[in-house]
């Protein structure tokens, strides 16, 4: 089955999903086997809570596996820009809310630092952000002073990029 999807990820988000793959049909495979093995030891399949947890948890490493294999054969490896003129792939970049009244720009908060990364590596709690969401498809391409605006659940808000950096 062909596939169009790609999911753009670095070298190191694809190691660490080969990683947990190993590990899936390594270790996690057996340990279920043998819990389903324990659970049928106990006799009557049709009221044993063991074996439907144990068939539970062995549809939860089968879907698992699934999704890692899809993961990795779909992958799509960027390289982090080494741009710090434009947002790009691995960009550390600040910004801050901007209102603008009567022509003057008002900066709004705190300002923020994100980087952007693949969708697959997106953990919005840590400040990265994938490149395929709404704010990075409003950076990706920009430069230093730029102003983006974002659409967010309640309603548009409004950036200035003040720094383009690069990740550490």
């Amino acid at each position: 089955m062909a596939r169009d999807a790609k999911y753009d990820m670095s070298q190191a988000r694809l190691d660490e999903l080969k990683e947990e793959l190993l590990y899936v049909q390594t270790v996690r495979e057996k340990e279920v086997a043998e819990q389903l093995k324990e659970a049928r030891s106990f006799g009557d399949l049709s009221e044993n809570s063991e074996y439907e947890e144990a068939k539970t948890e062995q549809g939860k490493l089968y879907s698992r596996k699934a999704e890692l294999l899809d993961l990795i054969e779909n992958a799509n490896l960027v390289e982090a820009t080494t741009d710090t003129t434009k947002v790009g792939m691995g960009s550390k970049i600040t910004v801050q809310e901007v209102e603008i009244k009567s022509k003057k720009k008002i900066r709004i908060g705190d300002p923020e630092t994100y980087q952007i990364v693949g969708s697959q590596e997106a953990e919005p709690g840590r400040n990265r952000i994938s490149d395929a969401s709404p704010f990075g498809k409003a950076l990706v391409g920009r430069a230093v002073g730029d102003k983006v605006e974002v659409d967010a659940p309640g309603g548009k808000i409004l950036f200035e990029i003040l720094e383009i950096g690069l990740v550490d």
